[in-house]
C-alpha cells in the first residue's frame, strides 16, 4: 500500500531534510506543489487529501495549516512549537514512555520534538520518575548547536565568505521558547534554566546537564544515574546509553558524532563515589532533533517499521 504525503513548508531546512528521506521511499508518494506551495487553495487541497501531512512552518503559520484542514482522516506531524505542550496533541518522542508509541499510533495530531528537548528530556525524565532528581529541583541545561538549527537566515550568516562568528550564546532573556515544552515534559514543576549557544558549525548538538550529587535529597551516586538511564531506554534502536567505562575513558566529546543519524547517545560524566555528575545528550539537530524524528513518527502512525528510511 502506499501511503500520500504532503510537506507544508517543504522548502525550509526541516522541510527539505524531510523530503531528502521520504523520496527515495516506494511505499510513499510525496505530494508536491513546486512554485504553487504559496497557493493557498492548493495548500488547502494538499493539505485534506493526503494520508499524511507534515507542518515545517512556523508557529502561526502551523496553526493556520492545521484550521485548513477538515478532513478527519488526514494524521499531521507539526515541527513548530505551536503544539508541543497542548494537550489534544500527542508529543512525538517515541522513546519517552512505555506507552508513547500506542499514543502516537492511535493519533491523528503529533506534536515533533525540538531538538534542545529532545536531549534534555530523555536525560532528565528517567531521573525525575524515578525520584531521584525531585520534581520540584531547580535544573539547569547547558547546550550547544550547529547553526542549521536557526534556519536559513543563520545559515547563510554563518557561511558567508569571511564570516568570523566562533561561537554565540542566545536566549539571554530566559524566556526561550523551548523551556515550557522542556519542563511538561521532563516532568517537572518549575521551569528549567535554559542556557543555549550556537557554534560554528552546521549541525549536531550536546545537551548538557550538570548536578550537585550531594545536595540532591537522594544524593544519587552516578551509577544510580546512569542505571535509570539504562533501565529507561533498554532495547531502544535510536537511544543509546554509554556504558560507564567508555565515558570514563573519554576526554572529550564531539557534538558532530552523530550526524546523518536518527540516534541519540547519552552519557553520564562523573567520578564515582563523587558529589558532581555531568550529564550529556548527543544527537544531529537536523536527525533525531527534527527530521528523523519526524520520518520516524510518520512510520509509527501509518503502522510502519519505525527505521524505515532512517538506517
Amino acid at each position: 500500500m502506499t501511503h500520500t504525503i504532503f510537506i507544508d513548508g517543504e522548502a525550509g531546512t526541516t522541510g527539505l531534510e524531510i523530503r531528502e528521506r521520504l523520496e527515495a521511499r516506494d511505499d510513499l508518494e510525496l505530494m508536491l506543489l513546486g512554485d504553487r506551495r504559496r497557493d493557498v487553495e492548493a495548500r488547502r487541497q494538499a493539505l485534506n487529501a493526503a494520508d499524511a501531512v507534515i507542518l515545517c512552518l512556523p508557529d502561526d503559520a502551523s496553526r493556520e495549516a492545521v484550521a485548513m484542514i477538515d478532513n478527519p482522516a488526514v494524521r499531521v506531524i507539526d515541527a513548530s512549537t505551536a503544539y508541543r505542550v497542548d494537550a489534544d496533541w500527542t508529543y512525538g518522542f517515541a522513546e519517552m514512555d512505555a506507552d508513547q508509541r500506542a499514543a502516537i499510533a492511535a493519533s491523528t495530531r503529533v506534536s515533533n520534538p525540538g531538538c534542545y528537548p529532545t536531549g534534555f528530556i530523555a536525560l532528565m525524565r528517567p531521573l525525575v520518575k524515578a525520584g531521584l532528581v525531585p520534581a520540584d529541583w531547580p535544573v539547569s541545561v547547558n547546550a550547544v548547536s550547529g547553526y542549521s538549527g536557526g534556519g536559513k537566515a543563520m545559515i547563510a550568516e554563518f557561511e558567508t565568505p569571511g564570516a568570523s562568528t566562533a561561537y554565540r550564546a542566545y536566549g539571554l532573556s530566559l524566556k526561550h521558547k523551548h523551556v515550557p515544552e522542556m519542563t511538561k515534559h521532563a516532568g517537572l514543576a518549575r521551569p528549567v534554566l535554559f542556557a543555549p549557544a550556537v557554534g560554528n558549525y552546521r549541525q549536531g548538538m550536546l545537551v548538557e546537564v550538570p548536578l550537585h550529587l550531594s545536595a540532591l535529597p537522594e544524593t544519587p551516586s552516578v551509577e544510580r544515574l546512569h542505571g535509570a538511564l539504562v533501565e529507561a531506554y533498554e532495547g531502544q534502536r535510536f537511544v543509546e546509553v554509554a556504558d560507564l567505562e567508555a565515558t570514563e575513558a573519554m576526554t572529550e566529546i564531539e557534538p558532530e558524532a552523530l550526524n546523518g543519524t536518527n540516534r541519540l547517545r547519552l552519557h553520564v560524566f562523573g567520578d564515582r563515589g563523587g558529589d558532581q555528575a555531568r550529564l550529556v545528550a548527543l544527537l544531529d539537530n537536523l536527525g533525531k532533533g527534527a527530521s528523523g524524528a519526524a520520518v520516524q513518527n510518520l512510520n509509527i502512525m501509518l503502522g510502519l517499521d519505525e527505521a524505515t528510511g532512517l538506517t
